[in-house]
This record gives C-alpha cells, sequence and structure tokens, in this order.
C-alpha cells in the first residue's frame, strides 16, 4: 500500500449514505457488476488525496486505502438505524391513524 492514494468517493444513486471510494486512476473499473446494479448510478462527490492518518467521518482512511488495494474499491454503507428512531417512527404513524 502506497502512503498517498488520490480517491475519487461516488454518491449511491438507490441508496441513502452509501458510497464508494475508488483509485481516481482506475475507477469504477474494478467493482463487481452485481454491486454496481445493487449502488445505482456512481454520482461523483468528492476526490481528496488519502494517507492512513487522515480523518474520515465514519471510517479509518488506512482501511479504506487498504480496500483499494486489496480489492480496488471500499464501499461505505449506510450507518445502522437505531432502534429507537424506529419506535419514535411507528408511535407517530400510529397517532396519524
Amino acid at each position: 500500500m502506497s502512503e498517498k492514494l488520490l480517491c475519487e468517493i461516488f454518491k449511491s444513486s438507490r441508496k441513502d449514505e452509501m458510497y464508494l471510494y475508488v483509485d481516481k486512476r482506475q475507477g469504477l473499473e474494478s467493482v463487481p457488476d452485481a454491486l454496481m446494479a445493487t449502488f445505482g448510478k456512481p454520482l461523483p462527490v468528492l476526490t481528496m488525496i488519502l494517507t492512513a492518518d487522515k480523518a474520515l467521518a465514519r471510517v479509518k482512511a488506512a482501511d479504506v486505502m487498504t480496500a483499494i488495494d486489496e480489492q480496488g474499491f471500499y464501499l461505505q454503507m449506510p450507518p445502522a438505524k437505531e432502534p429507537y428512531l424506529l419506535d419514535i417512527h411507528r408511535a407517530q404513524s400510529a397517532d396519524r391513524s
């Protein structure tokens, strides 16, 4: 794994808060077709230089760099929904009924 990686980040057109990180030089060529079918149209969000110590919101940059090096991409899944949020939603839905 190199010390720096020019990384391009794409947002999913189908799933909120789902992102693909790839090496900008290789683009999406290493992403499996089945994943792209689920991901939908990749919408470019950001291009940045990643280093292992770079601060990212939900994941360690070193983990992203390792995944891109080993499999050609890193898939960031949406965060898990907190159970209490579902309870609030159900309660609000029941009140409207």
